[in-house]
């Protein structure tokens, strides 16, 4: 639910993204006739059982895969330890470059693919670990299966990686959140502090990442990405620097201890 509300909150497609948009959907036959420029950004959600081309990209002739019909937009796999991995270890390239390649014997093609990945899945294959109100069925040979499903390559690639309880009775009787427009408009003040000069990190931020490098299984990558967040945090705040609590913040969505066991 979370996933699907993604697109109505982020940045509206600046002009030249929407004609990217439309061109890439005109080509994979998914605009009807008659159909102007698409005005939003695009969201995108195979089933699991969709094959590593399918989602990728390629084929006979090559096709664009769902990671570049999600090109400028949101990119859900939902149940994403059910997914086959050829098909989660390809994301890797296009996580990094933005751009799909695929090779042929008659040339070489690129596929644009810049998207937000969401990735949900159970915290183990019954779905109870971790809940209080459930017992947890799975044998620990099941469950190491189950983890190995989704490589620690690929989850350190992802900004956020968070727990999330099931929900309360008294969850659900609360009142109605906020709307997708009023977080939006949020959203777009800090992307645009975010377009101009870097927000500085202040010492007390600097030290506090030196030491979570030192202590904790945090690799380059995820040093890169948990600067990256913060930064964003700093920018949600309107701070004019990146302070101790925005870093300590970022740290906090880093990958749960019972996913990087596996």
């Amino acid at each position: 639910m979370l996933a699907r509300r993604l697109p109505g909150i982020l940045p509206p497609l600046r002009d030249d993204e929407a004609l990217e948009v439309t061109r890439i959907h005109s080509v994979a036959g998914l605009l009807p006739p008659g159909h102007g420029v698409v005005g939003e950004r695009p969201f995108r959600a195979p089933h699991h059982t969709a094959s590593a081309p399918a989602v990728i990209g390629g084929g006979s002739p090559p096709r664009p895969g769902e990671v570049t019909l999600a090109h400028h937009g949101v990119l859900l796999l939902d149940e994403l330890a059910e997914f086959a991995r050829p098909a989660l270890e390809a994301l890797r390239q296009p996580l990094e470059d933005g751009v799909v390649a695929v090779a042929r014997v008659t040339g070489r093609l690129l596929f644009p693919a810049r998207f937000v990945l969401v990735g949900t899945m159970n915290p183990c294959p019954c779905g109870a670990r971790g809940d209080p109100g459930h017992e947890c069925l799975c044998a620990p040979q099941r469950l190491a299966a189950y983890r190995e499903k989704v490589s620690r390559a690929l989850v350190d690639r992802f900004d956020l990686v968070l727990t999330v309880p099931r929900a309360r009775s008294r969850e659900y009787e609360g009142g109605a959140g906020e709307s997708s427009g009023s977080v939006r408009g949020r959203i777009v003040a800090a992307a645009e502090r975010l377009g101009g000069p870097a927000l500085p990190f202040d010492p007390a931020a600097e030290m506090l990442l030196a030491r979570a490098v030192d202590t904790l299984p945090l690799s380059g990558r995820g040093r890169t990405r948990v600067r990256r967040v913060a930064r964003t945090i700093a920018a949600l705040a309107a701070s004019e620097a990146v302070r101790a609590e925005h870093l300590a913040e970022a740290l906090s969505y880093r990958t749960p201890t019972e996913l990087r066991a596996g």
